[in-house]
């Protein structure tokens, strides 16, 4: 017979677990809606008064807000009857300008839970789960995702850190982004680097579109390209930099694209890998940031690598060893840790 103590523990957690699955969907209606955004810096509001600012429905703002009330996300001073979102809580719920926001994250919910039957089908039957048969809002959700962590580290630290790579962006650098998405990480390299010229590519033409539009909002469509290219097949060579930002497990044949980029480098050409911040190790994985990616990964970043049929399924924590084995294979036999934040492990590779 179990020990009635521990069931008891675990019963706790596990319900405690079921209570924020349920509050993510406020959460990131909260975000879809404008809500949190709404709240941030205004003090203490009505339910009505943050219904007339966001022009939702009332009855269920307030029903929305007994929900963040009950979650800690919002402060409720029972007296007057009024909400408040600290602004503590607004830097990680409100402001996608700042490096602790991480709601966009919840967005990937709806494509997640929406995809669980074709999840379903190929946990039983094998074969995978298309990134495009998780909905169009995925993509978008990914994006906002890591927006904020690349806009906090990439041009600050990340770039910096590759040996000699800074320098050469200065003076003019020809960069390949592969596997750019919204585009928002090749974007970012071009603002800081006007003398460099950026193509990105991705797999995903919706994605692309996105990118483009991207492009020339920020006023760089004159030095940045996106075209729709799988990863082991994008145009162009001598490239000074072939940058991979958290994507380079999501594929069927990393190793296909590690060879494409080896032969599409400069001959002093660098390649720059961003991955999660996971082991491939579960043990070592019990923490909240491990959880996260591990979770994800069983129901994202697995089924997508395995949809595309490729020799490789790794998931987002196969762990270094892997990877630079794959890319030794590749010819890229040059494998350094640059940097380490909690959430990401980045690479400078080379040949």
């Amino acid at each position: 017979m179990p020990d009635e103590k521990h069931v008891r523990e675990f019963l706790e957690r596990v319900v405690a677990d079921n209570a924020a699955a349920f509050a993510g969907v406020s959460t990131s209606l909260g975000v879809r809606l404008g809500l949190y955004e709404a709240m941030r810096g205004a003090g203490e509001l009505t339910a009505r008064q943050l219904a007339e600012r966001t022009g939702l429905v009332e009855r269920y703002v307030r029903e929305w807000l007994a929900a963040q009330v009950a979650g800690e996300y919002v402060l409720h001073d029972a007296a007057a009857d009024t909400y408040t979102l600290p602004d503590a809580h607004a830097a990680v719920l409100a402001d996608s300008s700042v490096p602790t926001y991480v709601a966009g994250g919840f967005r990937m919910l709806a494509a997640l839970y929406g995809a669980e039957d074709a999840l379903a089908h190929a946990y039983r039957h094998g074969g995978g789960v298309n990134w495009r048969d998780y909905g169009p809002e995925l993509a978008e959700a990914v994006a906002a995702f890591f927006k904020p962590g690349y806009e906090a580290v990439l041009v600050q630290e990340w770039l910096p850190a590759l040996k000699g790579v800074e320098d050469k962006l200065r003076r003019g650098a020809t960069v390949a982004d592969v596997g750019c998405g919204f585009g928002h990480s090749t974007v970012l390299m071009a603002k800081a680097f006007p003398r460099s010229r950026l193509r990105g590519f991705d797999f995903h033409e919706p994605s692309v579109e996105a990118a483009r539009k991207l492009a020339e909002s920020e006023g760089v469509g004159d030095r940045v390209t996106f075209e729709v290219a799988g990863a082991h097949e994008f145009p162009g060579d001598a490239y000074d930099l072939v940058t991979f930002f958290d994507c380079l497990h999501d594929l069927g044949d990393p190793g296909a694209a590690l060879r494409r980029t080896e032969k599409a480098l400069a001959d002093d050409g660098s390649v720059l890998v961003v991955e999660p911040n996971a082991s491939g190790e579960p043990g070592e994985n019990i923490n909240p940031i491990g959880r996260s990616f591990a979770s994800t990964s069983a129901v994202l970043c697995l089924p997508a690598a395995l949809a595309q049929n490729g020799p490789h399924a790794l998931g987002n924590h196969p762990g270094q060893e892997a990877l630079a084995g794959i890319a030794a294979e590749a010819g890229l036999r040059s494998w350094r840790l640059a940097v380490e934040t909690p959430t990401n492990r980045v690479y400078d590779v080379k040949r």
